[in-house]
């Protein structure tokens, strides 16, 4: 339930990328600052005190800092579903990096669901051009999800000896102190600051970040990264409802081939998953 809603969070932050007009990388600074500042006041009352970060999060948090800000590029360039759906191309990427990481062996049927999301993919594209809309939403989309799939696959690697909302902390910290740069090289956040634009970064940092990230951090102490990855490819089906209701971004045929070819690999590979004792 834990990890159901961490990535129904995951999907609605989507939508934020509509709503809030600064550029990509600004609303990573935005979200990864307020889910870092809730984060200490939550670590800080349950623990008593802050423990400085270990040397293998960091490299997490740069991972989560560019899915991030492709993520939210995605979205820009493209819709709310186009983006989402090639995010959840990351189910192909990590039975490939388990067995580079963590040794795990891959089975036979992981390269065939690959393979049903790649085809699920191409169904996705229109034109193979780079002036499509949908190939440069798909593009940074996959960038998304291959990021996502490392930084699911080092976590899960880490999980069992790290407090969930303390790793969740360190590693938005250090993706907001990864983006401060590239937003000032920029000049600024490329929208204006308003009382409703700032409380939609509050939102986003608190509700899709904060919380959605500890949630997910901490199903990865129980669940393997393969089972992790078969629920987070639900993500697009929660995030295009919700872009259905509240954007009004109703997918065409295309769009909903690709999405069915994509779930259906999801739950094929949900067959295979399975529950794994705590560290």
């Amino acid at each position: 339930m834990a990890l159901h809603l961490g990535v129904a969070l995951f999907g609605f932050a989507g939508l934020f990328g509509k709503w809030i007009a600064w550029d990509p990388v600004a609303i990573v600074l935005g979200r990864t600052t307020v889910a870092a500042i809730v984060l200490a006041f939550v670590v800080r009352y349950r623990k008593g005190a802050l423990s400085l970060p270990s040397w293998a999060t960091i490299p997490n948090g740069v991972i989560l800092a560019v899915h991030w800000i492709a993520f939210f590029t995605a979205i820009k360039v493209s819709t709310v579903a186009i983006g989402l759906l090639g995010y959840a191309s990351f189910p192909m990427f990590v039975p490939l990096l388990e067995r580079t990481m963590l040794g795990i062996p891959m089975r036979r049927g992981e390269m065939a669901k690959a393979a049903l999301v790649a085809l699920g993919l191409i169904l996705l594209v229109p034109e193979f051009t780079w002036e499509s809309h949908t190939v440069r939403g798909l593009a940074w989309g996959v960038l998304s999800g291959f990021t996502f799939a490392l930084m699911t696959v080092r976590t899960r690697k880490l999980s069992p000896d790290r407090w969930s909302s303390e790793m969740a902390l360190w590693q938005n910290a250090i993706a907001a102190l990864c983006v401060v740069p590239v937003v000032i090289w920029h000049g600024g956040l490329g929208g204006p600051v308003t009382s409703h634009t700032l409380l939609l970064v509050v939102l986003l940092g608190v509700f899709c970040t904060a919380l959605a990230h500890t949630l997910f951090i901490a199903s990865l102490a129980r669940l393997s990264a393969a089972t992790v990855a078969v629920v987070a490819a639900l993500e697009p089906v929660y995030g295009i409802l919700l872009a259905v209701w509240l954007l009004r971004e109703v997918p065409d045929l295309r769009t909903i081939a690709g999405a069915t070819l994509l779930v259906t690999a999801a739950i094929l590979a949900s067959r295979r998953a399975h529950a794994m004792p705590m560290g």
